[in-house]
């Protein structure tokens, strides 16, 4: 998506902060300053991820540039420092992301975390589930002002099944009064599978039960709205389930990803279900990169961070279907499913691939080879590693950049 933002506002000194905070934020604005110079700007092209608009311009008092935009496809965000309760519904009636009071400098800071949302909303599907089309419509419309993917259902069995077949819904918006399971029923179920790390819900109801709003969230939805409610709660609510699904998504990688490699680390590894709690023989390899010292006291640690790096990318394209974990150091684990004749022909291939490849780093000539040790067993981790260590120290005395199986 885009990082251009166009920037329509007659005042100087508010084109001037707006253009300091979004450089900082990391976004490139287009600034203008009238409806005339804007449509010059539009006429060349609409890219852009959104507006930032005022309200009052010289050529347009009325907030007549927010049609201009909106005609465009162009998410709109409004400055004003009209406040009065009909310039306020007459801003919110032309489908804008939000407006902005425009009564200190300082208002320009918060329009930097809805820009921030804007860009992160592509990652994200949402699911709408009611069972009156007309509902669902309202909210798609919504949503896909947010840059949010959308798909829908119409009650709670029908939501399951949506959810079995797409992976990638990562919120859920339901209503509660609906045939077949309503929206309480279909919480709590989801929450047998789902933890709010990777599936977020807001419950709805137009319903005057007083206890509903509990009962959704100790079923274990993130948050209740009450119908009929308005566009700006709405998506403060949305904003706000939205920020934690991502704050607990970036914790959960820093806690169990590698920061340098971006692999999984050990205690990812050992806690992993298919380590766990797996039966049944499976294969496992300790791969080691060849005199890692030598490399890093020859050419530096950056260049040894780059090296690892390389192999990390490269362990994910030969087994993207196998858990790999960086270990520490220059060491990785590769666990895999109990296919032993493919888990060796891969390790062949990547070890052969390794050997053959120069790489170009900072103006450095680098090959590199790996070695590794190979075990197939019915065995707990632990022993799976320490017999793949065994075959791993054979592999380095018998002179590296080769694997060794261990004989059956």
């Amino acid at each position: 998506m885009d990082n251009k933002i166009l920037v329509v506002e007659d005042s100087r000194p508010f084109r001037r902060i707006i253009e300091s905070e979004l450089r900082k934020a990391g976004y490139t604005p287009v600034l203008t300053d009238s409806i005339a110079e804007a449509e010059k700007v539009l006429d060349e092209s609409t890219d852009f991820l959104c507006a930032i608009l005022d309200y009052c311009l010289p050529d347009g008092q009325d907030g007549e540039i927010i049609d201009v935009c909106l005609s465009m496809d162009i998410k709109v965000i409004v400055l004003t420092a009209l406040m009065d309760d009909l310039t306020r519904e007459r801003v919110l009636a032309k489908t804008v992301i939000d407006y902005i009071p425009k009564d200190s400098p300082t208002c320009i800071s918060s329009i930097i975390p809805i820009l921030n949302r804007l860009k992160r909303n592509n990652e994200h599907k949402v699911l709408v589930v009611d069972d009156s089309a007309t509902a669902r419509r309202y909210l798609r419309s919504l949503l896909e002002r947010q840059y949010l993917t959308v798909i829908e259902a119409r009650n709670g069995d029908e939501a399951l099944e949506v959810i079995n077949k797409e992976n990638d819904i990562t919120l859920v918006i339901t209503d509660y009064s609906m045939p077949e399971r309503d929206g309480v029923s279909l919480v709590k179920e989801l929450r047998k599978t789902f933890q709010p790390r990777q599936l977020a819900v807001i419950g709805l109801s137009a319903s005057d039960e007083a206890s509903l709003t509990a009962k959704f969230l100790k079923a274990g939805a993130n948050d209740f709205l009450k119908k009929p409610f308005n566009q700006e709660e709405f998506y403060c609510r949305l904003h706000s389930t939205l920020n934690f699904l991502d704050s607990e998504r970036q914790l959960y990688h820093l806690a169990n990803q590698d920061y340098l490699t971006k692999t999984w680390n050990r205690r990812y590894f050992f806690e992993h279900h298919l380590v766990k709690n797996f039966k049944g023989p499976r294969c496992l390899a300790l791969l080691d990169i060849d005199y890692f010292k030598v490399l890093n006291d020859t050419y530096g640690h950056h260049i040894g961070d780059l090296v690892l790096i390389e192999l990390a990318n490269t362990l994910q394209q030969y087994f993207p279907d196998a858990l790999v974990a960086r270990f520490g150091g220059e060491e990785f684990c590769i666990l895999y499913g109990n296919s032993e004749d493919i888990f060796y022909r891969r390790l062949q291939a990547l070890t052969q691939d390794i050997a053959d490849t120069e790489l170009t780093l900072f103006g450095n000539a680098i090959r590199y080879t790996v070695s590794t040790g190979v075990v197939n067993g019915d065995a707990n981790i632990h022993e799976l590693i320490r017999r793949a260590d065994k075959c791993l120290y054979q592999a380095k005395s018998a002179g590296r950049n080769q694997m060794v199986q261990e004989s059956n």
